[in-house]
């Protein structure tokens, strides 16, 4: 099932899946492999913008029991050449940790729909070669930002269409 498919769809009996499908970016789709199971779903974020323009990069998210207390489990399923995602898919983005000294971590108040802003902003404006997972990545663009594009559209062509 994929989000976004109008008031016949199954989750839009859960408060929280039916804001998400009413607030997602224009460049993300959600799809949940199994209606029954709203916990777990995959987003596909595809950037309009940027190094990452035209790459589809999918994601699974996991939400788990004691959500909201604690943030969901995403991984990046797609391989990437990007200074805050790992090649095999663990992602540095603040809002996913469950605690931060900054206090921009996981909070209750938090949503689905925050999440997903968050991941689609790594494409844009959350995009940090300051504070790298993949610190190989950042000093790639640090060195030569040429061929760190180049990288980056090779992996697209390679593994994100």
């Amino acid at each position: 099932m994929v989000l976004g498919a109008g008031p016949a769809s199954p989750v839009s009996g859960c408060p929280e899946v039916a804001e998400l499908e009413a607030n997602l970016p224009c460049t993300c789709k959600v799809h949940f492999p199994d209606p029954n199971k709203l916990h777990y779903f995959q987003l596909t974020v595809t950037p309009d913008e940027g190094y990452y323009q035209g790459g589809k990069f999918q994601f699974e998210t996991e939400v788990p029991d004691a959500y909201n207390m604690v943030p969901p489990k995403v991984k990046c399923l797609t391989r990437i050449w990007h200074p805050n995602i790992t090649e095999t898919g663990e992602i540095c983005l603040s809002l996913l940790r469950e605690h931060s000294i900054d206090g921009t971590g996981w909070a209750p108040t938090r949503t689905l729909k925050d999440v997903v802003w968050g991941l689609n902003s790594l494409f844009t404006d959350l995009l940090n070669f300051d504070d790298p997972l993949n610190i190989e990545a950042a000093e790639h663009h640090l060195r030569d930002k040429e061929d760190f594009r180049s990288k980056v559209e090779d992996y697209i062509r390679r593994y994100a269409r």
